[in-house]
């Protein structure tokens, strides 16, 4: 049986996540890329004239991401860009739909941002280094970097890390992680978390340390039995942001208001929105993340911004 416990959200953790803008990639690719930014003014002009809303990212890490050739993407980061793209449909006046563009493992989204051949990429943690050549939204959410083995091998501890060798994604975060807490592992770089995780089920890893949400989504749909994510509080936490062309301060403004209006609907209850995020990340889905602390998680975004409060519309007088 495949066990997991996902980040335990304290009121430290929740102020935290307030006060840091990311994005915690599932993948957990600290980013790297050379384009120079693109006209990222024009990123609404384009999206007007297109009526397309071009959303790339990696499809084999759910519950993030999945996408299948010729169908629409799943997972949070497709509801995000839906709701993304209803608000831009408002702003620009005239449908906006979302079209997937894949990046193949080891590459990076930031080339297709900054070249305009993409808008939107969500699920990144924040990086100093991607964040001079695109920008960050408001956290979409809350993740961290945890340690994926079989049940019994490790007590989570950075000591039991010690001269074993653990799956990272190449440049990533959870590498970065692994060599400032434990120097003595023996730290196995791959193009992509799943290609990590398969490693791990032939045995040429002892674990592999990652995005937990992501992990647990990757096991989940593999179908892959006695594993557990260690320890209970993840080494590093970090929000979980969308990436956006950099110097686009209006569309980056109305992509942010999306998220913030997204977020608080599912504060206020609003049931079409409570059921979607449940779906995916809440009860009942195969994360199966406490409502409580869904709740908590969002409430800890919308901490710095304004509360956005429907106001009913005005009684018509007879």
């Amino acid at each position: 049986m495949f066990r997991f416990g996902l980040p335990r959200i304290t009121p430290r953790l929740a102020t935290r996540l307030a006060t840091r803008l990311g994005g915690a990639c599932a993948a957990g690719l600290l980013l790297a890329g050379t384009a120079v930014p693109a006209r990222a003014a024009d990123v609404l002009e384009r999206i007007a004239r297109s009526g397309e809303l071009v959303l790339v990212g990696y499809g084999d890490l759910p519950p993030l991401l999945s996408a299948q050739p010729g169908r629409q993407p799943e997972g949070y980061a497709a509801l995000v860009a839906e709701r993304i793209a209803a608000e831009l449909s408002r702003a620009v006046g005239r449908p906006v739909k979302v079209r997937f563009q894949p990046v193949p493992a080891g590459s990076s989204p930031i080339q297709a941002l900054s070249s305009g051949k993409a808008d939107l990429a969500c699920g990144f943690p924040f990086s100093w280094e991607q964040d001079m050549r695109i920008d960050h939204s408001l956290p979409i959410g809350l993740s961290g970097l945890r340690l994926l083995a079989p049940v019994g091998r490790f007590d989570g501890s950075p000591a039991s890390l010690a001269g074993r060798s653990i799956g990272v994604v190449r440049s990533s975060l959870a590498e970065g992680e692994l060599q400032g807490m434990q120097p003595q592992a023996r730290s196995v770089p791959f193009d992509s978390l799943p290609a990590a995780l398969s490693a791990l089920q032939s045995g040429k890893v002892d674990g592999v340390i990652g995005d937990s949400i992501v992990l647990a989504g990757l096991a989940q749909s593999r179908g892959i039995q006695g594993l557990i994510l260690s320890p209970e509080l993840p080494y590093e936490v970090y929000g979980v942001a969308c990436l956006v062309p950099q110097n686009a301060s209006a569309y980056r403004h109305l992509v942010n208001l999306a998220i913030a209006r997204m977020l608080q609907d599912y504060l206020d209850g609003e049931p079409k929105t409570v059921a979607a995020v449940n779906r995916i990340l809440g009860p009942g889905s195969a994360i199966g993340i406490p409502q409580q602390r869904l709740q908590a998680i969002f409430e800890g975004v919308l901490i710095g911004v304004e509360t956005i409060r429907i106001v009913p519309a005005a009684a018509t007088a007879p």
